[in-house]
């Protein structure tokens, strides 16, 4: 049975300058902390991570890589996402991705998920 795995990769901060949709999506931004991914997958999140940044395009050419991690990925943060065990449902894998990224918000970092 597949098991998920919630990640967060630290993003240059040149993401918040030069993307306006990842401006819009955080307001509460005021430049002091960090600009991080929150994502999922049922790769470790070092295998994903190196995905996101090589552009991984599955066998049907579907790309599956982040354009903000490609282009502004710098490296993972384990010390926010190694708290959460793996989970046994992509549904409850989705839902722990929004619920940190909504928490990492909260504490005034400026965060991308989808």
């Amino acid at each position: 049975m597949a098991k998920y795995y919630i990640y967060v990769v630290e993003l240059s901060k040149r993401v918040f300058t030069e993307n306006a949709k990842f401006r819009a999506v955080n307001p509460q931004f005021n430049g002091v902390l960090e600009c991080l991914y929150v994502g999922m997958t049922s790769k470790t999140p070092k295998e994903r991570f190196l995905q996101h940044k090589t552009g991984y395009r599955n066998k049907k050419g579907h790309k599956l890589s982040s354009n903000i991690v490609q282009k502004y990925g710098e490296y993972l943060r384990p010390s926010l996402y190694n708290h959460i065990p793996p989970l046994a449902t992509r549904t409850e894998a989705l839902k722990m991705e929004e619920l940190l990224a909504l928490e990492l918000r909260r504490k005034r970092y400026a965060v991308w998920y989808n």
